[in-house]
């Protein structure tokens, strides 16, 4: 997995992150023995906090362009990374985190 390689490159810098994979789960209630429901996935997301245990980026890929997709808290928008440079992410991440660099 793609996410897989930047937190390793991440946690060898010093910097924690984790994977979240979210699942939507919807029951629907008919009297039966058996409800009936519908789930869907989201795409997985590299959290990325500091020592006090704030978010402050999450990583993602994105469906159609197989790009990295990096959210800043010091920003608004997304960052695009191409996916053959996941070591760039790690430098953009590391790049709003000065203090926290191994």
């Amino acid at each position: 997995m793609a996410l897989a390689v930047v937190q390793r490159l991440l946690k060898a810098r010093g910097v924690r992150a984790y994977a979240a994979h979210t699942i939507g789960l919807r029951l629907l209630g008919t009297g039966g023995l058996h409800p009936l429901g519908e789930s869907r996935r989201y795409a997985p997301e590299l959290i990325v906090h500091s020592g006090a245990g704030w978010v402050f980026a999450t990583v993602t890929m994105g469906a159609r362009s197989g790009c990295y997709l990096v959210s800043l808290w010091n920003g608004f928008d997304l960052r695009t990374v191409k996916r053959e440079h996941p070591e760039k992410v790690a430098d953009l991440i590391l790049s709003i985190r000065p203090e926290e660099r191994a």
